[in-house]
């Protein structure tokens, strides 16, 4: 049976990264982030924009070279756009009054900039910042380093670009 855990978004970091060191050496950053869906008002007929807020993890793989949590840690602030690529994964605990809870996540693949930064410099695209990073293979284990790579992402098709 063939299985697919594949998120791609759209949308703006609601608040700045919050960065976790662990003693093995790793490093995961947690940070929210919004995406709009449109909707019919079905008492006005208008459309709307409807807020779907997320939690997205990024973690940090292995040794080699820069670390996903590493470039959320220093690109990332809150409000800014990006493109963001992702696995679905459910966290489960148990709260304080012993009642089992869940919360589906994200966890971050790879990420591409959509707007100029701030400061002068240029983050309009993979060639410009190290943007892109590769997500492992499925072969690979979870811990597997993720390689930076300069191929631009290319964002999923609009609506208006569908043929039927």
């Amino acid at each position: 049976m063939a299985n697919l855990n594949k998120v791609m978004l759209i949308g703006r970091l609601t608040r700045d990264p919050e960065v976790r060191s662990f003693a093995s050496g790793g490093k995961v950053a947690h940070f929210g982030f919004a995406v709009n869906n449109k909707r019919k008002n079905p008492t006005t007929g208008q459309w709307e924009d409807e807020a779907v807020f997320i939690d997205i993890d990024a973690f940090n793989r292995g040794e080699k070279g820069r670390q996903l949590a590493d470039l959320v840690e220093q690109y990332m602030h809150k409000g800014h756009q990006f493109y963001l690529e992702g696995r679905l994964r459910l966290d489960q605990w148990t709260n304080k009054e012993g009642q089992k809870q869940s919360k589906l996540k994200v966890v971050l693949d790879d990420f591409q900039f959509l707007e100029p930064r701030t400061d002068g410099g240029n983050m309009g695209g993979a060639r410009s910042a190290p943007a892109r990073t590769s997500a492992p293979s499925p072969d690979e284990p979870y811990d597997a380093p993720v390689e930076a790579s300069t191929e631009p992402v290319t964002p999923p098709r609009q609506e208006e670009d569908i043929p039927f």
